[in-house]
């Protein structure tokens, strides 16, 4: 099968595509024919190396990486199952996360039946499937599990076009908020049309100094800080952002015993492989009831995933990236 392979830490043309074994599903595994995928900030940050702690709790290597196909988000056809597995059957249409085990950037891979994955939304493509689930498996946990989001509060996200800042938009809206979306120029009318009430353009206008506050503060790109936005934080406000960093694991543990406004971020990845099944199950019940909407700036190629991460590198996208998978058969 073809596969994007990397042996080496580094710039986007480190990955490489070549022909690698197809993979066997084992007894509890499944064998998915990967339609599409789609480009993430982690994934070029794996290609990297950085953060440096990275090689060895996700691609297993100082030097090299030992798991050489990145990719962690997929929508596709169970092609074949292992004898014990109950979930699924041949030919069932399926979305999900690989989690850390990687791999997804080929035309196949085997994955336990207990991970990541439900069945594909049926008003979707594949492509649109596999653009919407790493943004909502990451936004969902901060906004209702840590957040506590309740309708009626006041809630502003802050990188409101990207992946993770799309789906906090219209999951703050299907949650009854009043949705504020910080963002550039160029990307206004996109986020308004994702649903925000109200948009910022952090080139013109400094959210901090406009005298509004909000119950919760969501920052999807880690660009402020508690510090900074604590002003706008409503007195029993919650700061959230998706970046660890010493300041903030400091303020969480501050805040979590002093004054009434919290600091927090959550680990989504390290969530309960059940938990994650349950929040793909309600991602396909609300975009079929149409509550979220896919958002893909751009497609590409899989020969063509150097220049797609180049893009993604550069943070400007709308949404999410994404990858599609031919097959010569």
């Amino acid at each position: 099968m073809k596969a994007i392979v990397f042996t080496k830490y580094g710039p986007p043309d480190v990955l490489q595509l070549k022909e690698v074994a197809k993979p066997i599903p084992k007894d509890n595994e499944v064998l998915i024919r990967i339609n599409a995928t789609a480009v993430t900030a982690e994934d070029y940050a794996f290609r990297k190396g950085d953060p440096f702690a990275a090689r060895l709790a996700v691609t297993g290597g100082l030097i090299r990486p030992k798991k050489t196909i990145l990719g962690q988000m997929l929508a596709g056809e169970i092609e074949a199952v292992g004898k014990d597995v109950k979930r699924f059957k041949e030919g069932d249409q399926v979305f999900g996360h690989a989690g850390m085990g990687l791999g997804t950037y080929a035309e196949y891979v085997c994955l336990h039946e207990e991970e990541a994955l439900a069945s594909k939304p049926a008003n979707t493509t594949y492509e649109e499937a596999a653009a919407v689930v790493g943004g909502v498996l990451t936004a969902l946990p901060f906004l209702r599990d840590t957040g506590k989001i309740q309708r009626g509060q006041k809630v502003l996200i802050y990188g409101a076009s990207g992946s993770v800042g799309i789906s906090a938009v219209q999951l703050a809206r299907y949650f009854g908020a009043e949705v504020t979306g910080v963002c550039s120029t160029a990307n206004l009318e996109f986020v308004k049309s994702m649903g925000a009430d109200k948009v910022i353009d952090y080139t013109r206008e400094d959210f901090n100094r406009s005298g509004q506050t909000y119950d919760i503060i969501f920052d999807t790109v880690g660009k402020s800080s508690f510090l900074r936005c604590k002003s706008s934080l409503k007195p029993r406000g919650i700061y959230l952002t998706t970046v660890p960093t010493p300041a903030i694991m400091l303020q969480m543990l501050w805040t979590s015993k002093f004054g009434s406004k919290k600091a927090m971020i959550v680990f989504t990845g390290l969530r309960p492989l059940s938990e994650k099944i349950k929040d793909l199950v309600l991602l396909k019940e609300l975009i079929e009831a149409g509550k979220v909407k896919p958002a893909i700036d751009r497609c590409y190629p899989l020969e063509q995933i150097a220049e797609a991460h180049s893009y993604v590198e550069k943070g400007h996208k709308k949404g999410n990236v994404v990858i599609t998978v031919g097959h010569n058969n």
